[in-house]
């Protein structure tokens, strides 16, 4: 256990190798209920959306999702964040649980017109199944049918009796579900997972493997990988912007760089010599410090030391080969497309 973010988290229960595989090849279930939850409800719900966050929420349908930003006057991200849609007037924001106070004096901060801004995060437990047989475990707890449930859609129902939020959305990079329910049901709802998963050796996962798995998805990580000195552009998020909507915050910004193009990027790499890259350690060009190692690990699954780090463009393409200073140590490391681990369809 550990303390994170005024919470007491488990960063393991059987060990992060054996967790990390249970997700890849059969599930694991996370107790994410750390995460924060904001209710934006009204008439003026979707200007004002539409105004603070980096995507278009206008192409959002009912029991729609959408991975977003909170994005400064500079294009930099607060934080990123998941938008869904409940209604026309009714979306619910899930923030990063580091940044829950941030983000929520924020956004207070923006002038909410024709709508009203609720902090629900003490109103949801969240439970996170993942892994290719997430769908077969939590079918018979549920008269969802998850089949009809697509990726980063959801629906309102029950779990175990219990009712909830059933999200089809994830950060392992597998197929799974995060289950939104009350705290008072969060027990009940995950002792019901867990025995329903027991049949195919689904097991209880801690922050360690959240980590590792998230990273083999090439999942940005709040604090990491993206930060409010970093813009979606240079973290190849560009994908995520909606740049045919109307004004937002940071969006002159992200379109002059658009136009201009970047100077540097985030790319993933492997390691060629011995060593695991960490955040914080220098990433070298010839004799010249050009960047910096955002996140790094040695994958249980893939079995590799792989990271992400900041380059200059013009060192970013697959194959390019750099130096990463590992403990004083010049390590060779390569540039390889993203995402490590793609999950079969």
């Amino acid at each position: 256990m550990m303390p994170f973010s005024g919470w007491d988290m488990p960063v393991e229960y059987s060990g992060l190798i054996a967790e990390h595989q249970a997700v890849r090849r059969a599930a694991g279930l996370f107790d994410v209920s750390h995460m924060g939850q904001f209710e934006v409800q009204g008439a003026g719900a979707l200007p004002f959306l539409q105004r603070v966050t980096a995507s278009d929420v206008a192409k959002l349908v009912d029991g729609q999702a959408q991975y977003s930003a909170l994005p400064l006057p500079s294009g930099c991200p607060v934080d990123d964040v998941i938008v869904y849609r409940r209604a026309a007037d009714r979306y619910l924001v899930v923030v990063n649980a580091a940044n829950l106070a941030k983000d929520w004096e924020w956004l207070k901060s923006q002038s909410p017109a024709g709508c009203s801004l609720e902090d629900l995060s003490e109103a949801y437990a969240l439970i996170a199944l993942q892994g290719p047989k997430a769908e077969a475990i939590l079918q018979p707890l549920t008269p969802v049918d998850l089949k009809a449930v697509g990726f980063y859609r959801f629906a309102e129902g029950a779990v175990a009796g219990h009712e909830a939020i059933v999200a089809r959305t994830g950060y392992t990079g597998e197929d799974g579900f995060e289950v939104f329910a009350p705290p008072q049901s969060a027990d009940r709802v995950w002792l019901a997972l867990l025995e329903s998963g027991r049949q195919v050796d689904a097991i209880p996962c801690g922050l360690g493997a959240r980590d590792t798995l998230r990273l083999e998805a090439a999942m940005r990580l709040h604090g990491n990988d993206i930060d409010q000195t970093t813009t979606p552009l240079e973290a190849d998020l560009g994908w995520m912007v909606g740049w045919n909507k109307g004004d937002f915050l940071g969006g002159e910004v992200l379109r002059q760089q658009k136009s201009a193009g970047v100077s540097r990027k985030l790319v993933g790499f492997e390691m060629l010599e011995r060593g695991i890259a960490r955040q914080g350690h220098d990433a070298y060009v010839g004799d010249r410090a050009a960047g910096r190692v955002t996140s790094g690990t040695q994958t249980p699954f893939l079995k590799k030391a792989i990271g992400l780090a900041y380059l200059p463009l013009e060192h970013t393409a697959a194959g390019t080969e750099f130096d990463v200073d590992i403990r004083g140590r010049r390590t060779r490391a390569a540039v390889v497309p993203l995402p490590f681990y793609k999950r079969k369809k």
